[in-house]
């Protein structure tokens, strides 16, 4: 059992049959008045975001969310393949299950696959990824002045913008959370 007041960061918890994470907490203590905790909650399943406040005497069952290390292998129209890298059995995931940063994510990367309860809701990427720029306009030289960027797409087919000196066959690395390009790799 998790109680309110014990609230952190990260902290994954039951409330009214949803596993629900602490995004955001705030320990309130007004002058007047008894104590509340304001947090900012996501439902792990859905991913939907709630802003609620609890008081710190409130006691929730604690969720156990699995994070296993697979390898993803390959795509099959909506069906992505993943291997796990224990017992080496191949398991398919949903499209719909993994979330937009996936897009970032090349064959034979290792990735967290997250579930509950032996329900798999999520795939969780590296942090950062190295991948090869396939297609970009050149950048001209004078246009330099500001940090002006262009479109560019990488091998796994997400577009995202790149420094005007980034030219098609580079290695680029990119942040999986924000879908920024961070650094030549």
């Amino acid at each position: 059992m998790v109680s309110a007041g014990d609230f952190r960061n990260g902290v994954t918890f039951e409330m009214d049959g949803n596993v629900v994470q602490i995004i955001e907490f705030q320990h309130v203590k007004p002058g007047k008045g008894a104590a509340f905790v304001r947090t900012k909650i996501r439902n792990v399943i859905t991913g939907s975001v709630v802003e609620k406040t609890f008081n710190p005497t409130d006691k929730f069952p604690t969720a156990y969310v699995e994070r296993k290390d697979m390898q993803y292998l390959y795509s099959d129209g909506d069906l992505y393949y993943f291997m796990d890298n224990e017992t080496y059995e191949n398991i398919p995931i949903n499209a719909s299950i993994l979330g937009d940063n996936f897009k970032f994510v090349k064959e034979n990367t290792d990735v967290k696959v997250l579930s509950y309860k032996g329900s798999i809701f999520g795939v969780e990427p590296p942090f950062f990824m190295e991948l090869q720029v396939t297609q970009t306009d050149p950048g001209f030289k004078g246009n330099t002045a500001t940090n002006t960027t262009k479109p560019a797409t990488l091998e796994t087919g997400a577009q995202i913008n790149v420094p005007l000196f980034i030219e098609e066959g580079d290695m680029i690395r990119v942040d999986t959370r924000t879908g920024e390009y961070m650094e030549r790799a």
